[in-house]
């Protein structure tokens, strides 16, 4: 409960009520209420006591556990939302290529006269196949640089 463990940090570290209401800026009849479960800390009066005490407001209020591996305490920032985002496209993307390439490979190879229907039908003075490889590529090309870009 964050009455109690209010309560205990302030004890573990070794301040009055008075001492800490002085550190975090509100009168010691707040903190008195803040212990006792009468009232609780406004979000910026929780931010203060996180960093009075300094733990998270997760700690605080009890929803985390602190541990020694825990990022906030080490420094280190969790990978981005986006981030892990961007490395799910890319390998959908390179494996969407690879997938493409082998396809076409195969066709090559089972049907020979497919290779003239698809240059046949492009429209660019490059042939189609050398079109769909480029594509293909592209693709995994694309892939490989979200799957790699730095976190």
């Amino acid at each position: 409960m964050l009455s109690e463990k209010i309560y205990e940090l302030r004890r573990k570290n070794g301040l009055s009520q008075e001492q800490l209401a002085e550190k975090i800026g509100v009168s010691r009849q707040a903190i008195s209420k803040w212990e006792g479960g009468l009232s609780t800390p406004e979000l910026d009066k929780l931010k203060a006591l996180s960093e009075c005490f300094h733990i998270t407001i997760d700690e605080l209020t009890g929803n985390q556990a602190a541990s020694p591996h825990d990022p906030a305490i080490q420094g280190d920032e969790p990978p981005a939302p986006h981030k892990t985002g961007e490395s799910k496209l890319g390998i959908s993307l390179f494996i969407l290529g690879a997938v493409c390439l082998i396809l076409f490979g195969v066709l090559i190879v089972v049907r020979p006269s497919s290779v003239d229907f698809i240059n046949e039908s492009s429209m660019i003075t490059l042939n189609g196949t050398g079109l769909l490889l480029i594509l293909f590529v592209l693709l995994m090309v694309l892939g490989s640089i979200l799957i790699l870009k730095k976190k």
